[in-house]
């Protein structure tokens, strides 16, 4: 009986400091120093808790772009569908790795509203955002992706570009000859 006493009681120890950590991790979100909102972001992309995504949906208007671009790939791990369209809206985003980030995230929460505003990001200067943005379309895994991958397909140049699109087409389309 003793023995089942500790290990309840070490649970619950366990939740309490959980609790304490994703409370500490909000909080920091908001700190003044960028290496503690880095470290935040972070830590609460790995955190699998729903309460983690409004505070990382709010670090996606940080000052610091490096700390958005960690917020998106934190979302992207929490799956959650509230995300979506803070996503969305950065697809457009002057940096280059917020685009990759936010192509990624929604790639990984498979929201289907995502399939036509990623089409763009196929043709995007950088090809990091190119190939983001067709392994995001491949795991979304719409034919309404189908002829804007084919054309990109035609236009690129990049190898590592070309075998992500054939990836996504494969995935979409069942057949490997791309």
């Amino acid at each position: 009986m003793g023995m089942e006493r500790s290990v309840k009681r070490l649970m619950e120890d366990r939740e309490k400091r959980r609790e304490e950590n994703l409370e500490k991790y909000i909080e920091q979100l908001e700190h003044e120093s960028t290496p503690y909102r880095l470290r935040a972001a972070e830590a609460l992309g790995g955190c699998a808790d729903p309460r983690a995504v409004e505070p990382l949906i709010a670090a996606l208007q940080d000052q610091e772009n490096e700390v958005r671009w960690i917020a998106t790939n934190a979302l992207g791990k929490l799956q959650d569908i509230r995300a979506v369209d803070p996503l969305l809206a950065l697809l457009t985003d002057p940096d280059r790795w917020i685009r990759r980030g936010a192509a990624w995230a929604l790639g990984e929460i498979e929201d289907l509203r995502a399939v036509e505003p990623l089409h763009p990001l196929l043709g995007d200067a950088k090809k990091d955002v190119r190939v983001a943005a067709a392994d995001a379309l491949g795991k979304l895994c719409d034919a309404r992706s189908v002829d804007a991958l084919s054309s990109a397909l035609e236009n690129e140049e990049e190898p590592e570009v070309r075998t992500a699109i054939r990836r996504a087409l494969r995935a979409i389309t069942g057949e490997m000859d791309f």
